[in-house]
Order: C-alpha cells, then sequence, then structure tokens
C-alpha cells in the first residue's frame, strides 16, 4: 500500500498543498518549523483519525479557517481508493470514499494503514500509562477497524457512571435511587470494560514476542524484554485505596487465559469492594481506564530504569512490533503499512539509526522527514522533497488528480 497522491486544504500552515509521492523511500528535507511533520501528520491522520502530536482536532485547522480538508489518492496492489476527510471546528468531521455521499470519519478509519515514528514515542515508554492504553488500542483499531468502538462504547460508559458517583457525593449522601441506578451503570460497565481488556490482552500475547524481536535486532541483545498487561479489575481483594487511585496493580498476564466471564466476575467483585471509596471521590477507581502495559527491561520496569538509548530502543521496538503485526494478519498484495519516520532519526545514536533503517527500508513506502541530509542512514537513499515554507520544491506537486471534481460554492467535497 502507498500513498500516491496528498492534497491538504487549510490542514496546519498549509491553505493549499498538492503533492504527488512515489513508492519507495521519500525524504522530506528542510530547516525545523518550514511544515515538513504537517504534510506526514495528515497522512497519519487519513489512516488513525488522530494526531500523534496534539489530542484534540483544533490545531489541525489553519488560523481563521473553520474546517481543514485531507484527500488521499491510495494504491493498493491494482486497486485506487480515493480517501478524503474534512476536520470541523464546530461540528462532527465527515469523510469521503471514492467521491461517495459523506459519512462519519469513522467508517474511513482503516482504509489507509499507517505506523508512524516520531520523538513523541519515547513518552510511550516514559510517560503516562494513559499513552500505553492509546498504543495498545490504536494498533488494536487497525487491525480491526470496527474494534476503535470497543473504547469509545467503554468511555461512554464510564462518562455517565462518573456523572453519577459525582452526583450522589455532591448530594451528601447515597440514596436507594442513586444505589439501583449505579447498579445498572455496574453492569453496562462491566460488560464494555470486559470486552476492551479481553480484547487488549489478545494483542500483548501477539506483541509481546514481536517486541522481543524487534528489540533484539535494535540492540545487541544482552537485555531480555517483556510486556505485561497489569489490570486493576483484578485481585481485587488485595489492593489497597493508593493502588486502586493510581491505576498500578500489577497482575502479570495469567489473566489472558481467562474467559470473558471470569473477568466479568472480577470486574463485579472490585466494583464492589471500592463502591464506598469511588462515593467518597466521585470517580470510577476501576476499570481498564486504569490498566496499564508494563514494559519490562530484564528483571526491572523500562520506566524509570532504563538509560536513553534503551528507552527509544524500547520505543522503536513497540512500533515495529505493530508493523510486523498488521503484516502477519493480512497477508493479501498491497497491504503492507505505510511507514513513517518523522524527525527520528536525529535523535538516534549512529548505531540504532543503522539497525533501524536496515528494518524499515524493505517496506513498500516509506516516508522520512529530516533536517538535514546527514541524519538519514545510506541505506534509505530515496526520493528528497525539499520543503520550504508554504510549500515543497523539486517534486511533482502539481501532480494533479486524474478525475478532478468541480464542486459548487460552499461544497469542497468533504
Amino acid at each position: 500500500m502507498y500513498v500516491e497522491h496528498l492534497s491538504l486544504t487549510g490542514f496546519r500552515s498549509y491553505p493549499q498543498l498538492d503533492l504527488a509521492i512515489e513508492p519507495g523511500v521519500t525524504v522530506f528535507v528542510g530547516p525545523n518549523g518550514v511544515g515538513k511533520t504537517n504534510i506526514v501528520e495528515a497522512i497519519g491522520y487519513l489512516a488513525t483519525l488522530s494526531s500523534h502530536r496534539v489530542s484534540t482536532d483544533r490545531p489541525l485547522i489553519g488560523f481563521a479557517e473553520e474546517r481543514a480538508i485531507v484527500r488521499g489518492r491510495l494504491v493498493r496492489g491494482s486497486r485506487r481508493t480515493s480517501l478524503e476527510v474534512e476536520i470541523n471546528a464546530e461540528s462532527a468531521n465527515r469523510a469521503r470514499i471514492n467521491r461517495a455521499n459523506p459519512v462519519r470519519a469513522r467508517d474511513a478509519a482503516g482504509i489507509l494503514r499507517t505506523v508512524l515514528f516520531a520523538p513523541e514515542d519515547l513518552s510511550l515508554v516514559k510517560g503516562d500509562p494513559s499513552l500505553r492504553r492509546r498504543y495498545l488500542d490504536e494498533v488494536m483499531a487497525s487491525l480491526v477497524p470496527h474494534q476503535s468502538a470497543l473504547r469509545a462504547d467503554y468511555e461512554r460508559v464510564l462518562k455517565q457512571r462518573n456523572a453519577l458517583l459525582k452526583s450522589a457525593r455532591s448530594a451528601g449522601r447515597f440514596s436507594t435511587a442513586h444505589e439501583s441506578t449505579l447498579d445498572v451503570w455496574d453492569q453496562h460497565l462491566v460488560g464494555a470494560g470486559v470486552r476492551l481488556v479481553s480484547a487488549r490482552l489478545r494483542l500483548v500475547e501477539q506483541l509481546r514476542p514481536l517486541v522481543v524481536s524487534a528489540y533484539h535486532h535494535l540492540t545487541d541483545g544482552s537485555k531480555p524484554v517483556d510486556l505485561a498487561y497489569s489490570s486493576s479489575i483484578s485481585s481485587s481483594s488485595a489492593l489497597s485505596y493508593d493502588d486502586a487511585v493510581a491505576g498500578t496493580t500489577h497482575v502479570e498476564n495469567g489473566l489472558a487465559g481467562l474467559q470473558e466471564s471470569d473477568l466479568a466476575a472480577m470486574f463485579s467483585a472490585a466494583l464492589l469492594l471500592h463502591r464506598r471509596k469511588e462515593l467518597e471521590r466521585g470517580v470510577s477507581l476501576v476499570g481498564p481506564h486504569r490498566d496499564e502495559l508494563t514494559l519490562m527491561l530484564g528483571s526491572v520496569p523500562v520506566k524509570g530504569y532504563a538509560s536513553h538509548g534503551e528507552t527509544w530502543s524500547m520505543a522503536l521496538a513497540l512500533r515495529l512490533a505493530s508493523y510486523h503485526l498488521l503484516l502477519e494478519e493480512d497477508q493479501t498484495p498491497g497491504s503492507e503499512p505505510v511507514l513513517i519516520l518523522d524527525d527520528v532519526f536525529a535523535e538516534l545514536d549512529v548505531e540504532r539509526r543503522t539497525r533501524l533503517a536496515s528494518v524499515v527500508a524493505r517496506a513498500e513506502q516509506v516516508l522520512v522527514t529530516a533536517a538535514v541530509t546527514e541524519d538519514i542512514p545510506a541505506s534509505l537513499v530515496g526520493r528528497q522533497i525539499r520543503v520550504v515554507a508554504g510549500g515543497v520544491e523539486q517534486s511533482r506537486a502539481t501532480d494533479p488528480d486524474p478525475d478532478p471534481v468541480r464542486y459548487p460554492p460552499g461544497d469542497t467535497g468533504a
């Protein structure tokens, strides 16, 4: 799979950009601040409907603009697909697939598949547990797009349950009406939460050998690595209040062998055990929103113990593992994800640059950003596009859409 044409309207620093891209390696070169990352961010957004740089969509829309439009023409084997996403400041985002009528943006998720490496990936290892949960959920959605609804369903129930807990706390007492309503929301939370936890557990088991292999290839292999999904719904009788709040219960991957009915029983018991604490705080203290993906290096957690180089290697291994898992799960011609390396090589030492380049160079399409060409390993020689403020040079950026469509005033076809 590769992107052969990208068009941006009102996206970040680009009022308008039309760019032809080829399979193989393409390097976007230019000084910091000219918009290199904006280009690959837009491609990543087409795939995941989210940015690797910001948590909300508003910063993606150009200054004084009400919407941004990202269009891509994708090639998968012998098939071409036109994909378009409209990002709106004041209303729901929309998408068009092959110029059909507008649909919900989430209906376009998964048509383009990408794996993106960026300096922000260090936070996967060093940052808050929510970032590692997001990593799992994004990989899961890339594998099976409709599974993106698992997290959305859970978060919707969690929001309602938290509102009830806050209401009870504000009232200063827990009435019979509160209790019966909370019992109902507990059932909904358990149902949605168990489906999400179960999917995450399966994913961790799939990722583990791939992370181990990727880390070995990026380093000298002298230290073993491992993953463990730690859940707040298990061993609830032994949880302290602080553990429940922090979500730091380190329960190994033995959960992976349990049926959903077993997980549901554990989750229900945990909710009953911590109901008083939750009412005191007005927030849900137990559930997959408190879980953790624990990364181990030898006998210690990577977070807090690994060196800077080891931390980078683990972050890269997580991304490479997701790439190889996508390859394993869909081996049809043209299904290979687009690899995006956003200013990563400047962060790595020479050995890690070389090792990473040797792994990714074989992909069908690799998009790289760099401030200077000297940061790019020799094995990633490919087409170079110079990015300047507001546009690009030395590229076929004016490659037109072979089947242009004219829209009436006020309709950009999004």
